[in-house]
């Protein structure tokens, strides 16, 4: 099917459309599912092998995803990696919407119409007004990537990550008017590496996620799960903003927020590398300098590993001077620590090791800037 075709049957859905194809079965639960992002899509899978199964109790009756957006390298308009996959897997378009705001009316009304008994959000990315969440009979449960009440908020990896936490989790928490402010109906904890980067624990914790949600659907739809959720202690919360500039949820963070800076210390910009893999990544400025024909060039870096240097040697050389040691691009930072750049990309150029990129500058010196 060609992009357009595909645009035209998921753009097509208006309050006027026939609800007689998303109309659910009088013998299951209609449930509707609401995420846009790649994460998202573990939970809309995990959702439809068990709305399948033979004994299951439910059925996903409509999803609700960003509107089509301009993504990718081509910029091409497309539709969210969700409403994509579930194209893929044969879902008609017209279960599929994308109101600009989870509020308009025509949508309410359509949502009205099918009559949810639970509504499930996984990294939707748009505010549910007191009109959506009053729809459902069991109301609306949300996956969030952390363990609540820390961290609420869009970005709760990437800001975790870079504050160095050591352990993290993943709640099963109902959706109430304040920021992921829900009682938490259940949880599930981990232990941080100090190597994983956001793109892998996001990953990992919608996975768990969406295993929690399946685990606790037979509570939620009978009702207990209301009465044994535990409300959050508001004095404990934390906060995870995102860059108010950006809303797409692939770009969380301000590119501004990109560059690293050699006088904090190493493992303050390790855990930002961490934090800001996927996007927007992290820079830094390095300068050149050929000795024999005393040229310098300033060059952009994109740093894309790292590790905490462990030597208790001192650095020889001047203070701004990069060295290679076995394998790794060596940065004196803050506080007489260094950082090591294990992997990194020029501008226009494939991501290289720091090995190739130290035997490309054929001898040259490099200074941090």
């Amino acid at each position: 099917m060609n992009s357009a075709l595909m645009l035209r049957r998921f753009i097509c859905v208006n309050a006027s459309a026939t609800l007689s194809s998303v109309a659910p079965s009088p013998k299951k639960k209609p449930l509707i599912f609401l995420g846009s992002p790649q994460v998202s899509v573990t939970v809309l899978e995990a959702l439809l092998d068990a709305s399948s199964a033979p004994n299951s109790s439910f059925e996903v009756a409509g999803i609700v995803t960003q509107p089509p957006a301009r993504r990718d390298r081509g910029r091409k308009v497309l539709p969210s990696p969700v409403a994509q996959y579930a194209l893929e897997k044969g879902l008609p378009s017209d279960l599929i919407f994308s109101p600009e705001k989870a509020g308009d009316e025509a949508f309410l009304s359509t949502l009205r119409d099918l009559q949810p008994e639970l509504c499930v959000t996984a990294a939707y990315g748009n505010i549910l007004p007191t009109k959506f969440l009053s729809i459902p009979l069991h109301g609306t449960v949300n996956i969030h990537p952390s363990l609540l009440p820390l961290y609420r908020g869009a970005a709760p990896v990437q800001r975790a990550l870079q504050d160095g936490v050591q352990k993290t989790g993943v709640s099963l928490a109902f959706t109430v008017r304040k920021l992921d402010a829900g009682a938490v109906i259940a949880s599930k904890r981990f232990q941080v590496d100090d190597q994983i980067k956001a793109p892998e624990l996001l990953s990992l914790l919608f996975s768990e996620g969406s295993k929690l949600l399946i685990r606790e659907l037979p509570s939620i739809f009978d009702g207990s799960a209301k009465s044994k959720a535990v409300p959050q202690d508001d004095s404990e919360a934390t906060l995870a903003p995102k860059d108010i500039g950006h809303f797409d949820l692939e770009k969380l963070i301000a590119p501004d927020e990109a560059w690293l800076s050699f006088d904090q210390e190493a493992f303050v910009l390790h855990n930002k590398v961490r934090a800001f893999a996927g996007w927007p990544g992290t820079r830094a400025k390095v300068l050149v300098l050929d000795d024999k024909s005393g040229q310098q060039n300033e060059v952009e870096l994109k740093v894309i590993t790292t590790r905490i240097c462990q030597s208790t040697e001192v650095l020889n050389g001047e203070q701004d001077c990069v060295t290679f040691k076995k394998g790794s691009l060596v940065f004196p930072c803050g506080g007489g620590t260094a950082l090591e750049v294990l992997e990194v990309q020029l501008p226009g150029k494939k991501a290289m090791d720091a090995t190739a990129f130290w035997n490309g500058l054929r001898g040259q010196k490099l200074k941090k800037l």
